[in-house]
């Protein structure tokens, strides 16, 4: 009998779902099956669709047994078994024995087990990414989906009571400081490791208490993260990311080594899709003891308190310790001083042994001083509270009037006024020794390098100048496209360099007229002829070649002809803004002057963040603002100019700059970031609205200094002092003594960056009290 033909269609499309089916069902494994890290096909037990794998998988010079997707090229690692453990070496072999138990053999004879899974009869790795060991009648007796390590899967669940626990690093798997815990109480909180489960110490919380034991954290396939009660969703912690039947984009739950917990999604490449916070501060402990979290260019650091150096460089979870012995207060030693030093916009753990309420900060220092057992005070509107040492879970915040006065120890006498740890005591005496011991055979060696290098330099110089590139043949990248002139060309653009209208630490600059345009010019010759000038000129070109704004002087042209270096830019016929400023019959009224600072502001914004190249002027003051006949501003001299690659956000490099105007950090030998522009502009914003230099010994002392000045008339309300009986709107000379104040703080990460200072002028953003621009960074480094 013929078989119709729409059961023919039924028959294949059965036979097609069960195959399918039969090929999605897990695979077995059976007891006496064996896996070893180094064999090409035998490593690892891969799920049905071969996307997870359990097994061996390498990480640094070593061996851990795992979970991770195997079938995508970032083999993401979202299970490990005895993570806290080392790593295992080559010659290992992991046996699921006869009796059912899941074991690591080691060379000597040595066995480690996994998990207790002696009743188990056989196991299976799943698609969903769990790992199932069953008994004889097919029950689950053990699944890594109940025992999770740092990472939660999709269709996975936390369960009560259960928490997941960051790894120590990108590179190291062992347990780390952070963990995420679903509560009895129905509610998910993240705290440090080693912590009661109590409000003082969570970072971050649903704030679902309440809801009964029974609450779980689910995860489904399209990222989708919620809290269920056995009946109801009573929280959606994200919304999902792709409809229910994508297959094709993978997500995972993370808790990483920084605290916060991610939602990733993994199509090409992983990316976030949903994080706990934006702020890489919040996670409590990330700094360590004595150590405290700031952000620095949108960066976390971590910094230690004064006194006090990490414990493991590197590593700022280890937290800080002193960098001296401690002598009792009670000790009879003069030369032994104490003193309180600040920190400021800091918060910590409350901890106080004692609290003292409507006290100044002079006051509370001193009651901590002479007090054996306090150690730092912490002081914030009128209220001090004594601690002891460690403390924990510190971190600045901008604009917080919080600061912790700690108490630190010195020695008179000494030749930096610091206690020397009796480590650096014996380096001293031993390195007096080797320098009388070695000496004299180092001042022989040095005279004969003397003598080879003087010769060697000599022929050097012979031939420098024919080394310099030829004209025109400046690297100055795709954008730029100034002109190449002659040294002959320029000598008849500027007469033979007869009218001059300014000079600088580099070189001297002329007015010049192109003929065929009849266009006024500005050429600057610069005069260092070394191999530090040339790379300050081809430096200057590449950096005004690549930059195109209304508050940024434009390159016109260049000369690199043999020994002769110069620069054709746009003339600017009102000369710089320190000519302006400091010429009382020249001085803009309060209206334009307001209008420079924004001006000033947008330009070094677009060097920082809109620029191709970011870049680092190093060297802002009133002098390099020059003004066109309109009295536009432009900044110009760019010789100093530091570029920063690719996703670098701060660099090591020689002092630049002009005195008066440095951040500070440079003369620390500490990193140096756009903040030390920020700086600079805080002193130009302070001469614009004073309309005095910022170094001036001709006035009283008191005011000799133009930011100390500042400051005390700020700290008095005084600001009327600081213009004089010119008329101004109040309201913006506040805003604008604020933001410079702001932004010359010493410690670069308390500056804001040129974005917010904009926001800040503009009156979008609130301008918070600042501190004293003196902190404890000046003395801690």
């Amino acid at each position: 009998m013929a078989i119709p033909g729409f059961l023919i269609i039924i028959i294949i499309l059965l036979s097609s779902f069960c195959l399918t089916s039969a090929q999605l069902n897990p695979q077995n494994i059976t007891l006496g099956s064996f896996l070893t890290p180094t064999s090409t096909h035998n490593s690892t037990w891969l799920s049905p669709s071969g996307l997870y794998a359990f097994g061996f998988y390498k990480q640094g010079n070593g061996f851990y047994v795992g979970i991770f997707l195997a079938g995508i090229p970032d083999k993401t690692v979202v299970w490990i078994a005895n993570r806290d453990d080392p790593p295992l070496s080559s010659n290992v072999t992991l046996l699921f024995d006869t009796n059912g138990r899941l074991i690591l053999h080691q060379p000597d004879n040595q066995n480690t087990s996994l998990m207790d899974t002696s009743s188990s009869a056989y196991a299976s790795m799943h698609d969903s990414g769990n790992f199932v060991l069953y008994d004889s009648n097919g029950e689950p007796i053990w699944q890594s989906f109940h025992n999770p390590t740092d990472t939660i899967l999709p269709t996975q669940r936390l369960t009560r009571n259960k928490e997941i626990v960051s790894a120590e690093s990108t590179t190291n798997p062992a347990s780390g400081i952070f963990r995420l815990k679903m509560q009895a109480d129905g509610n998910l909180v993240q705290y440090p490791v080693q912590t009661p489960d109590t409000a003082a110490f969570a970072y971050y919380s649903t704030s679902t208490f309440g809801y009964g034991p029974n609450v779980t954290l689910n995860f489904e396939k399209n990222g989708y993260l919620y809290l269920f009660n056995s009946t109801t969703i009573i929280s959606n912690v994200t919304d999902g990311f792709a409809d229910d039947d994508d297959d094709a984009t993978i997500y995972l739950m993370r808790i990483d080594p920084d605290g916060i917990f991610r939602v990733y999604s993994h199509g090409s490449i992983w990316s976030v899709v949903w994080s706990s916070t934006t702020d890489p501060c919040a996670p409590k402990g990330r700094c360590g003891l004595n150590g405290f979290c700031t952000l620095l260019d949108d960066k976390v650091d971590c910094l230690c308190l004064p006194g006090f150096d990490f414990v493991n460089t590197g590593n700022w979870s280890s937290g800080c310790e002193r960098d001296f012995n401690v002598e009792s207060c009670k000790s009879n030693d003069s030369q032994v001083q104490s003193k309180m030093t600040s920190v400021p916009s800091t918060t910590w753990e409350e901890n106080s042994y004692s609290v003292i309420s409507q006290i100044t900060q002079q006051a509370c220092e001193q009651t901590c001083l002479d007090d054996c057992n306090c150690q730092v005070a912490l002081y914030k509107e009128g209220d001090c509270r004594k601690q002891k040492l460690p403390l924990r879970y510190g971190r600045r915040q901008m604009g917080d009037s919080s600061m912790a006065l700690v108490k630190t120890q010195t020695r008179t006498g000494d030749e930096n006024n610091d206690i020397v740890p009796p480590a650096k005591q014996e380096k001293r005496h031993y390195s007096g020794v080797v320098v009388l011991s070695i000496g004299s055979s180092l001042v022989a060696l040095a005279c004969i390098l003397l003598i080879a290098s003087c010769f060697l330099f000599y022929r050097s110089r012979l031939g420098f100048y024919s080394k310099l590139p030829p004209m025109g043949n400046v690297e100055l990248g795709d954008d730029v496209s100034p002109r190449a002139f002659s040294y002959a060309d320029l000598e008849k653009i500027t007469n033979g360099f007869k009218e001059e209208v300014g000079k600088g630490a580099s070189g001297v600059v002329y007015k010049g007229i192109i003929p065929y345009s009849k266009k006024s010019v500005a050429v600057k010759k610069l005069e260092k002829m070394s191999t530090e000038g040339d790379r300050e000129f081809l430096n200057e070109i590449k950096a005004i070649g690549q930059t195109h704004h209304r508050n940024l002087v434009r390159l016109i042209g260049y000369c690199h002809d043999s020994e002769n270096k110069l620069l054709v830019i746009e003339f600017m016929s009102n000369g710089s803004l320190a000519d302006v400023l400091f010429t009382p019959e020249k001085r803009p009224c309060w209206d334009e002057r307001t209008r420079i600072v924004l001006d000033v502001g947008k330009g070094i914004l677009y060097l920082h963040e809109e620029c191709e190249t970011q870049i680092i002027h190093c060297d802002i003051k009133s002098q390099n603002i020059l003004m066109d006949e309109y009295r536009s501003i432009k900044i110009s001299d760019f010789g100093l100019a530091k570029f920063l690659k690719y996703d670098q956000t701060r660099t090591y490099t020689a002092v630049r700059g002009t005195k008066g105007y440095i951040a500070p950090e440079w003369h620390k030998n500490l990193p140096v970031t756009v903040k030390a522009d920020v700086y600079s502009f805080g002193i130009v914003l302070l001469e614009i609205i004073t309309c005095r230099r910022c170094l001036n010994w001709s006035l009283p002392e008191e005011e000799a200094v133009l930011e100390e000045w500042v400051y005390s008339c700020f700290e008095a309300g005084d600001l009327q002092k600081l213009v004089g009986d010119e008329e101004v709107d109040m309201k913006m000379l506040k805003k604008m003594v604020k933001v410079g104040i702001w932004c010359i703080q010493e410690d670069p990460s308390l500056r804001p960056t040129m974005k917010k200072v904009l926001l800040m002028l503009e009156g979008t953003v609130d301008i918070p009290v600042p501190p004293s621009p003196t902190s404890f960074f000046s003395i801690a480094n």
